[in-house]
């Protein structure tokens, strides 16, 4: 450290903050001594540093993956708070413990594997979030509980899905449906599915709309069955807002078996994902994004702030961005007789 010291020309202290993040240095100054790291081969002992600073430098992202592994869209948030991590001078490993096994999870955190633990999937009343804090583990969570106080960033559910109902309702659109995600969800109290439904049934009052709102299995069939469900009915929706990636690709090979064109016939947007997913449909789906990367990187600020600070900061809510791929347009004269699956 002392060579890497006089290389840069700063003092040793500067170099050992620039290492383990003690204090502040300028983004000028790291990179002189970052550069000096690299143009004289050092490499800082992790061991080392961990017995120096008391800490792993390792954060654990806990996110409980289900047989589909990672979404593309849940890959964002891991994205941001890998390069946030890395950036801060942590590491970030997953954890892909079950939602529901707090025990696990606590088995290892407790070990001291990691300074501090970002919890994703949260519930509302979180199993993991209460053993973490009974045991005096540092956490920040993506997700909100119904526990006020806690270190959280999330997706602004309200600015969302008030943004895409008042798009639909601005071309005309008055029967607007919403395709949310499996009913085992809200019996567990998985937050996303909740707070995008209640956000969905104010934006829906608000502007006189009657609310109508599925809760379909994550799947291919489901999104099928959704349709089936919303179009054999006297009066089907002109308007469809989807969160649930999977199922949103049944939803639109069904209404292109039933010969429904999108969006002449039909308006969809999918909410809560992003381009890369909605963009694979036929067509593209208009998509309201989720800030993934914002709040992966919103989410390890946080926890470290918490872990250097002993303080809490204050909840950060971000709204998705609406990303226009096409696939909206003006409330059409349907004729419910057209929406008939094919007899073919």
């Amino acid at each position: 450290m002392q060579d890497v010291a006089r290389h840069a020309g700063v003092a040793l202290s500067t170099v050992s903050a620039t290492l383990t993040a003690a204090r502040p240095v300028s983004a000028a100054t790291r990179a002189r001594v970052q550069a000096s790291m690299a143009e004289l081969g050092y490499r800082p002992n992790a061991l080392a540093r961990g017995l120096a600073t008391k800490r792993s430098h390792v954060l654990a992202l806990a996110f409980p993956m289900g047989p589909a592994g990672l979404s593309r869209t849940s890959a964002e948030f891991v994205l941001g708070a890998t390069e946030e991590a890395q950036g801060r001078g942590y590491q970030l490993v997953l954890w892909p413990f079950a939602a529901a096994d707090a025990v696990g999870l606590l088995d290892v955190a407790a070990q001291g594997l990691a300074d501090g633990v970002l919890l994703m999937e949260v519930a509302l009343t979180d199993p993991r979030v209460r053993a973490l804090t009974a045991a005096g583990i540092p956490q920040a969570l993506i997700g909100r509980t119904v526990d006020a106080g806690l270190p959280v960033v999330d997706i602004d559910f309200d600015a969302t899905l008030s943004a895409a109902v008042r798009h639909l309702a601005g071309l005309g659109h008055r029967r607007i449906a919403f395709i949310n995600h499996a009913p085992h969800r809200v019996t567990e109290g998985h937050g996303p599915t909740v707070r995008a439904a209640e956000a969905y049934r104010r934006s829906c009052a608000a502007l006189g709309i009657q609310a109508r709102e599925l809760h379909v299995d994550e799947s291919v069939p489901g999104g099928r069955l959704a349709v089936e469900d919303l179009f054999d009915r006297a009066e089907p929706p002109t308007a469809l807002i989807v969160m649930n990636e999977d199922a949103a690709f049944g939803v639109m090979a069904e209404l292109g078996a039933r010969g429904v064109r999108v969006p002449a016939d039909l308006s969809v947007v999918a909410v809560i994902s992003t381009p890369a997913v909605a963009g694979q449909s036929v067509p593209p789906l208009t998509t309201w994004h989720a800030p993934g990367v914002a709040l992966g990187r919103a989410g390890v600020d946080t926890l470290l702030t918490l872990l250097d600070t002993g303080e809490v900061p204050a909840p950060v809510l971000i709204g998705c961005e609406l990303v226009d791929l096409g696939s909206t347009g003006p409330v059409p004269a349907l004729d419910p007789a057209a929406l008939a699956p094919d007899p073919r």
